[in-house]
């Protein structure tokens, strides 16, 4: 089986191709490189999986792994997207570029329909037009929004998004379904929720906090701590991603989700929320730093609380994300000290 996953120098892309390396897919890896954070971080999540060297717009072999290749492009670029579907002939998608971010989005908001809908637009003609058998897509929690009834179902209602970024995540949802209706793509909607561990970005909560206690820098703790997350460790999205990818959903059989078409939605989450200040309490405790906190107001964009409800995803595969904030923050610190030579001691 042919597999294209996009994002792959991006957190969850690198730590899928990883999981898939040692499989009978062939992979094929596609990432744009941008700056929105460090590309060093970018490259060595790269170099992780034998790929040292690469040209815009080229398909070059990995040093390491026989079965994966990798390509330093744009979603955007049509032209590039069309051919590369043509002449790869993928059995399946994993779509995970994308421009992540809900605060960013009030300051780029250009970047998110240019990624996020004009990008995944390119995917779906792709498959449209090569006839691909699965295309697995990254969604995300925020689509939300503001709903107060816990835990979220994928059968709540999600029309009032609260930021620029949860509205792109619920176009692809609603583009995903409408060519799933017209061309018969199978397709498979993820919502992920608060991914974590290492490798993780740097503009994300545990990369924050870390980093900052470790400076002797104050971190923010928005909404004055009354947050909760269903915080989710990487390895649980991807072992949920990994086992979806030959569970295309079948218009025929599809009665779980109440659809007459081959589109299915599934939460990933671990399934319990976690309050933000006993999250803190654990980098604090792996750091041996307590932290000097800076309480500040709720920020536009974001919800008190998130809580994913997973029985669907149990119910198809079996599989619920096992580990727990403990594990997974001592996991992150461990990583993260490693990665920038930090000794505590």
């Amino acid at each position: 089986m042919k597999i294209l996953i996009t994002g792959v120098a991006g957190f969850i892309g690198f730590h899928l191709v990883k999981r898939l390396l040692d499989t009978d897919y062939e992979i094929t890896g596609l990432d744009n490189l941008n700056s929105y954070y460090d590309v060093n971080l970018k490259y060595d999540r790269l170099k992780q999986t034998g790929v040292f060297t690469w040209e815009k717009n080229r398909l070059v072999r990995s040093e390491h792994f026989s079965n994966y290749q990798f390509i330093e492009a744009d979603l955007q670029d049509q032209t590039l997207l069309t051919d590369l579907f043509q002449s790869e002939k993928f059995d399946i998608v994993v779509n995970l570029a994308a421009q992540a971010g809900v605060r960013y989005s009030l300051e780029n908001p250009y970047s998110y329909v240019e990624s996020n809908i004009t990008g995944f637009l390119n995917i779906l003609e792709g498959c449209r037009h090569n006839k691909v058998k699965h295309l697995i897509y990254a969604s995300s929690s925020s689509v939300y929004g503001a709903n107060e009834e816990m835990p979220f179902k994928t059968s709540d209602r999600v029309d009032n998004p609260v930021s620029l970024y949860a509205a792109s995540k619920k176009s692809n949802e609603l583009m995903a379904h409408t060519y799933s209706h017209l061309f018969g793509i199978p397709t498979t909607g993820l919502r992920f929720f608060t991914v974590y561990g290492p490798w993780g970005r740097p503009d994300m909560a545990l990369f924050l906090f870390t980093k900052a206690m470790i400076e002797g820098k104050k971190i923010d703790v928005f909404n004055f701590g009354e947050m909760a997350r269903d915080f989710t460790y990487v390895d649980d999205i991807v072992e949920g991603i990994y086992r979806l990818l030959p569970l295309a959903p079948k218009s025929e059989e599809n009665k779980m989700q109440n659809s007459k078409i081959p589109y299915q939605l599934f939460n990933i989450g671990y399934g319990s929320p976690v309050r933000l200040m006993d999250f803190i309490s654990e980098i604090e405790k792996n750091l041996g730093i307590e932290a000097d906190k800076n309480f500040m107001p709720i920020q536009p964009g974001d919800v008190p609380k998130t809580w994913a409800d997973v029985d669907d995803l149990f119910t198809l595969t079996d599989f619920k994300p096992q580990v727990p904030t403990k594990q997974g923050v001592k996991n992150f610190i461990e990583w993260y000290l490693d990665y920038y030579r930090i000794n505590l001691k």
